[in-house]
């Protein structure tokens, strides 16, 4: 069968991808470019035409194929236009706003306000800003936090589409400068959603004007009454109304963390996304309803697809929902012409159609995801089915009737020779009738085992050809998806149908909508005990790094030759599709072991500060590849139910994607500093992730982080040292030495302060590094009066405690002399780290300063005699940007 759909669409989204090249949209503004891109798209798109009219279709083809690509990169292209002189970046990159104070923003409500576990969430499309006593025009989106108080008035009603105003500090999304970490930013700004702001009291925001109701307004209403029914149906059990928030309105903020963490476990997050599988399931319901109706084919195909239309209005037009319901609307509008379409074909025009309407989301991972899912239902699990298990069960129909026997295959026709004598061995001793009834419900079993094996190996195959993708974008491989799927996905099937049910009978029968509350409760909390099950087996899941790019090459061509293989192969020619068989199981095996080595740099000591926000993450790599992980980053968690609780976590976020980026599943060595959350909270991720040999930690105190962290390390064996002043031994080649605290750890600290920071010095060959974590000046001075000069001189110093002006005292800076010094904080903390005292002391004693809140990430290497460094922005310009070497490129990315 042939594919059009298929071929136009991986064009056009292969132009798109070299249209988004840095080469191509760098040199895409010169003149001489543009004309010779135009001429060559000219030139393809009428040779097509002319070789169309003379009837070579292959050369036409070809030249239309060229086309698309071209017409794909110019889209891209287009995608990419600067920003308006008024969006918001540009005003603040223009520094004609200053984010350091709260603005006065006006705009419109772009939807209902949210209602969150901890409050209300606003997303507002930006119309003006008050600054300096002017009002200047922006253009953007700002998403604002409120948490209400005891105190605070009452909250006006707002609708999507009023205008209002808030007081408010905007401030851009959070984002880790690190090596394999997620862009927060850019994710949010495909979302047209630019700064995030607090509001701090409903005093501080005021409604300008109601909009007029619209279709748009009224949808967005109902939008919020729906959640506000699922409560009501549910007012004894919010864990399975927030889950219902998830499958059916794509709401998951009342999911609870640990359940949503089971059912990442299980590969089975995607019932939580609503998707092509909730879609699926609607769109089925519907068909079966009409048909049990015996409505008329225009009439049940155009009542499907209001009822679609309807639904994507419901669900705030959210992209996965946009994709199914598209592809499904192809579906049917197919089936009114009376045609049957293919797959392949119906997905890769939705496919089209969306790149065309947004070219970007051809990088996004949902759109990725989606069509590969499909992709690999459509090309290899179904061809496969039809060769190998729908014959059977085709088999299985009339199976008493012996006329039937000769419309199927010789193996076919053998099958139900063999299944009616089964019957009547299984059931000679039955009088007639139970006899027929045994014979049928054994023929039921063997038709359910049959549809069992099919949806298996459905689940199978998609587990196996998104392995890639998963650990690429979420560093996770479930050994039991399958059987976890195999569960989960009739369950949703059931969940969804019956949901919208009920919520459509919470607004008018309230009491028959607490019937049907009855068994969506059963049948919730069944599909969470299953995913529960699956979560905690041993060893039934685990994270991996991403996968070379070669291996997923490798991948997802052995995937199309086995495609191409099952369609067109000779039915006795079987070597193609075992060999293409053999090449995707390898591939896989590949990126499911990851067996690689990590990247590191030989006989050089690396030291990498790492962009955790304000906390502090040092990873330690020694001249023969050995790992120690200084802290994990953390930062603080605020109160549960509130905004703040539900940050990012960077131990997660950016320790553990620094870790998989370099290829690393195992540390040596994990040291704690101290048990401060900005210090400690992001390693209870850290030893999730990987595989830990032994932690260090210096006092032991009572502070309940620590104790949770230990309680993490105990279950999972590893071995736990105290390390003291005085401490010292070789390490690959490297000495340590612990310069601190002094208090043995039998003295049991009530709390976690900073003094009693681990503080640790590396020397390597003539290079020395000072890692003084948060020690304060009383540390500083106790560490000058009990050490020598000798001991504490380095080259590099990481400033203490964040750059405050407690810490890294005038005597201290002088005694360590350093070459080169660096401050770990968060872009525009609150504590105003790095503080002015300290730039001050720093610049008297002439030492260069690189930040991770400007700079990210910063990379120490030396080999024992020359000591250089990177940065993962460009680092600022110094007298050297290397000691005892050629100037190393301070601008190379770490």
């Amino acid at each position: 069968m042939k594919l059009p759909a298929v071929a136009l669409a991986s064009a056009f989204a292969a132009g798109i991808l070299l249209g988004l090249h840095p080469f191509v949209a760098q040199n895409a503004t010169s003149r001489k470019f543009l004309f010779v891109s135009v001429m060559f798209l000219f030139l393809a798109i009428a040779a097509g035409i002319v070789l169309a009219w003379h009837g070579k279709i292959l050369g036409a083809a070809l030249f239309s194929i060229t086309a698309w690509v071209g017409l794909g990169t110019f889209a891209a292209l287009l995608a990419q236009q600067p920003l308006p002189s008024d969006h918001i970046l540009n005003r603040i990159a223009a520094s004609e706003l200053d984010l350091h104070s709260p603005l006065r923003w006006h705009g419109r409500l772009r939807e209902e306000p949210a209602r969150l576990p901890w409050g209300y969430s606003l997303t507002l499309d930006l119309a003006s800003v008050e600054a300096n006593d002017t009002s200047l025009a922006v253009e953007g989106g700002l998403r604002v936090g409120f948490t209400p108080k005891n105190s605070d008035p009452p909250f006006p009603e707002l609708h999507t589409g009023d205008e209002i105003a808030v007081l408010a500090q905007g401030r851009p999304p959070q984002i880790f400068r690190d090596r394999g970490a997620f862009d927060r930013r850019e994710f949010l700004a495909q979302q047209n959603i630019h700064l995030l702001a607090t509001l701090r009291s409903a005093e501080l925001l005021e409604k300008l004007s109601s909009s007029p109701p619209t279709l748009q307004t009224r949808f967005a209403l109902l939008r919020t009454r729906l959640p506000q029914q699922l409560d009501f149906m549910f007012p004894n059990s919010p864990r399975v109304a927030g889950i219902l928030r998830a499958m059916l309105l794509g709401d998951r903020s009342f999911v609870d963390q640990s359940e949503s963490v089971d059912f990442q476990k299980t590969g089975v997050f995607h019932v939580l996304v609503v998707a092509g599988l909730h879609v699926g399931a609607l769109a089925f319901f519907l068909i079966w309803f009409s048909r049990r109706l015996q409505l008329p084919r225009v009439i049940s195909t155009v009542a499907i697809l209001c009822v679609l239309a309807a639904y994507v209005a419901v669900v705030e037009q959210r992209p996965p929902v946009l994709r199914a319901a598209l592809m499904t609307a192809i579906v049917a509008l197919g089936s009114l012409a009376y045609r049957r379409l293919e797959l392949l074909n119906s997905a890769a025009l939705a496919a089209l159609i969306l790149l065309i309407a947004k070219p970007k989301s051809a990088l996004d991972t949902s759109f990725q995801l989606s069509f590969l899912a499909i992709g690999c239902i459509a090309a290899l699990a179904l061809p496969w089915l039809q060769l190998r298990i729908q014959p059977y069960a085709r088999a299985l129909r009339e199976w008493r009737d012996v006329t039937c026997d000769a419309a199927h295959d010789p193996q076919r026709a053998q099958f139900r020779l063999d299944l009616r004598d089964f019957a009547s061995i299984f059931t000679y001793a039955f009088t007639p009738r139970p006899a027929r009834l045994a014979q049928d419900a054994t023929m039921k079993c063997f038709s359910l085992s049959i549809r069992i094996a099919e949806a298996f190996v459905l689940t199978l195959v998609l587990q196996w050809g998104m392995l890639p993708l998963m650990a690429r974008d979420f560093h996770r491989v479930s050994l039991l998806g399958p059987f976890a799927n195999l569960f989960a996905v009739p369950i949703t099937g059931l969940i969804v149908p019956i949901g919208f049910v009920g919520l459509l009978l919470s607004s008018l029968f309230h009491s028959l909508a607490k019937l049907v509350a009855l068994p969506l409760i059963w049948l919730v909390e069944l599909q969470n005990r299953i995913v529960s099950f699956f979560a905690n087996l041993p060893h039934s899941n685990y994270r991996i790094p991403a996968p070379p790019h070669w291996v997923v090459f490798f991948f997802f061509a052995s995937a199309l030759v086995l495609a191409v293989a099952l369609r067109f192969a000779i039915p006795r020619l079987h070597w193609p599709v075992r060999a293409a068989t053999c090449a995707l199981f390898a591939a896989g095996l590949l990126v499911a072991s990851y067996p690689f080595h990590p990247s590191t740099i030989r006989n050089s000591l690396e030291v990498d500060v790492l962009d955790v926000g304000q906390g502090d993450s040092i990873l330690i790599i020694s001249p023969r590849g050995s790992t120690l992980l200084i802290d994990g980053g953390g930062a603080f968690q605020g109160f549960k139910n509130r905004e703040e609780h539900l940050g990012p976590d960077p131990g997660e976020d950016a320790v553990s994607a620094y870790l998989w980026s370099r290829g690393f599943q195992s540390l040596d060595a994990v040291a704690v500093t101290h048990a401060h959350q900005d210090h400690i909270g992001g390693l209870a991720a850290v030893l999730q992730n990987f595989r830990v040999g032994r932690v260090w930690l210096g006092r032991e105190t009572a502070a309940p982080a620590l104790a949770q962290f230990k309680a993490i390390a105990d279950s999972r064996h590893i071995l736990i040292e105290h390390k003291l002043r005085g401490q010292a031994f070789q390490w690959d080649g490297v000495t340590l030495e612990f310069l601190w605290p002094a208090i043995p750890p039998e003295e049991i600290a009530p709390s976690a302060k900073n003094n009693d920071s681990l503080v640790i010095r590396l020397t390597y060959g003539e290079r020395s590094v000072l890692l003084p974590g948060d020690a304060e000046k009383q540390a500083e001075y106790a560490m000058l009066s009990e050490n020598s000069p000798q001991h504490l001189q380095s080259d590099v110093l990481k400033i203490g405690h964040h750059g405050s002006k407690n810490s890294t005292m005038p005597e201290f800076l002088a005694e360590v002399s350093p070459k080169i010094a660096i401050v770990s904080a968060g872009e525009e903390n609150p504590y105003g780290h790095p503080s002015p005292e300290l730039l001050r002391r720093l610049e008297v004693n002439h030492v260069p300063l690189l930040r991770t809140d400007r700079q990210g990430a910063v990379e120490i290497l030396t080999d024992g005699r020359n000591l250089k460094w990177n940065c993962f922005e460009v680092c600022p310009e110094s007298p050297a940007q290397s000691v005892g070497a050629q100037p190393a490129d301070g601008g190379e990315h770490n």
